[in-house]
């Protein structure tokens, strides 16, 4: 092939619903193939940890409709990664069973279904450990030891182009991934039809995120990428859309410490030396990317440990006085707290929105807040009933916090609800480490069926 074209309608599909305008027209523009990545860690650690949703299954259906509906139309391979949000086996399992509905509500001729699961066992990980092969922490983080890992409640490693191109190679029509590197997805097609390395995994880069890489912003939007064997061209499909010089190349820099590197199992992307050309007025044009391979095959994991049960409650300041002291108001609380229930075994945790909420200790005017404040509070212990209580004695003790020159009674905060309420639990992040294995595909099992 001289050229091959995917168009990405949803940079996290489920999220938020795909627009379905600009992918019909990108449907128009006959793609050889329709991809999308379904799932973050941006999310959190909560729906890996107690393997749930952070999307209602209504948007992913509508959107797996969507695409599915219009790659059997067109007779082109449909892919999806991270299928869920995260990627787990019993979310793979929801999609397939998605997948095998809709094909039956529309009576679709038949058609080959493949999927793969990315769900680590603890015990395989743990034989790694004491092997001697160390599972080595990203982002600063110490090695995983077997505490940390029997503090986790989920795995999953993310993987890279190699079980979608394992099931492309088998003929599959539609392929539904488990936790996948999110440029994977696309790379693999492109890599299946024989394209560069470099040029693939730009590819992947630049589309993940669909119209994130177009402006004026505007999300859920398509974008297709075209690859040759020498440079990938973006276009915006909505009308008010356009992938610009600086939108393409601002994308390229997201969510990333280094801005010119993308690291997925079994290499780095390198951007470092991206030319970027303004194609048409729709599309831009990169070229002098490449690809340097790592020398050992390692692949990511992920994982998920349970803190505690969690209840949230929420108070407003206005009051200049205790706004100025605010801290000591929340010290105030935190040791009411502790008289309590003592010094361990449960967390607090205080959000203070219009002063620094979003950024916490970044936040560089925290000294000048405003006029008001909302006070999020989180409290998190082993059972139902202590979290709800420590959330309560943590909320209610901010308004009977004494200060050297409070005259009156009537306290400085109020409350939005003076119930607090029941959240999710808390979980937080044990993994976020890297593995080597033997063989790419190992912890990847892949399946097919003939549907329809």
């Amino acid at each position: 092939m001289a050229s091959l074209k995917i168009i990405c309608p949803n940079g996290h599909l489920g999220f938020a619903p795909l627009k379905t305008g600009s992918f019909h027209l990108g449907v128009a523009a006959k793609p050889d193939f329709i991809a999308a990545d379904s799932g973050s860690d941006d999310i959190g650690p909560v729906p890996l940890g107690n393997d749930s949703c952070a999307s209602p299954r209504a948007w992913q259906e509508h959107d797996l409709e969507e695409m599915l509906l219009a790659a059997r139309k067109l007779d082109v391979p449909m892919m999806i990664g991270s299928a869920g949000d995260t990627g787990t086996n019993s979310h793979v399992d929801m999609y397939v069973e998605i997948i095998r509905d809709i094909a039956k509500r529309h009576n679709l001729a038949p058609f080959k279904l493949g999927w793969f699961y990315s769900e680590v066992d603890r015990e395989y990980v743990r034989a790694k450990i004491r092997s001697g092969s160390a599972v080595k922490g990203l982002d600063a983080r110490p090695d995983l030891s077997e505490e940390e890992l029997d503090a986790t409640q989920r795995i999953v490693a993310m993987a890279g182009v190699h079980p979608f191109m394992k099931l492309l190679d088998e003929g599959c029509d539609v392929i539904i991934g488990g936790r996948c590197s999110d440029s994977a997805i696309f790379a693999s097609a492109a890599l299946h039809r024989g394209f560069p390395e470099a040029q693939s995994y730009y590819l992947g880069k630049v589309l993940e995120c669909a119209s994130f890489c177009a402006e004026p912003y505007g999300a859920k939007e398509t974008v297709m990428g075209e690859i040759t064997s020498d440079h990938v061209e973006v276009t915006a499909m909505a009308p008010e859309q356009r992938c610009t010089i600086a939108s393409v190349a601002g994308h390229a820099m997201y969510e990333r410490s280094n801005p010119f590197h993308e690291f997925v199992a079994g290499g780095k992307l390198d951007m470092t030396n991206c030319h970027y050309e303004q194609a048409a007025e729709k599309t831009t044009r990169v070229t002098g990317m490449t690809f340097d391979p790592a020398e050992e095959f390692r692949v990511k994991l992920e994982g998920s440990g349970k803190v505690g049960e969690r209840f949230v409650g929420m108070a407003g300041i206005r009051d200049p006085y205790t706004i100025a002291n605010v801290d000591q108001v929340i010290e105030w609380a935190r040791q009411q707290t502790v008289d309590r229930f003592g010094p361990e075994g449960w967390e607090l945790h205080y959000s203070v929105f219009g002063r620094d909420g979003v950024m916490g200790d970044m936040e560089p005017l925290r000294d000048q807040p405003g006029h008001e404040l909302c006070v999020v509070v989180q409290g998190v212990a082993p059972t139902r009933e202590m979290a709800e209580e420590v959330a309560m004695t943590g909320t209610r003790q901010l308004f009977y916090a004494r200060l050297p020159d409070v005259k009156g009674t009537a306290g400085g905060v109020s409350f939005v609800l003076d119930e607090v309420m029941q959240a999710s639990p808390a979980y937080r992040w044990t993994l976020n480490h890297t593995m080597a294995v033997d063989d790419p595909l190992e912890l990847f099992p892949t399946h097919s069926a003939t549907i329809g």
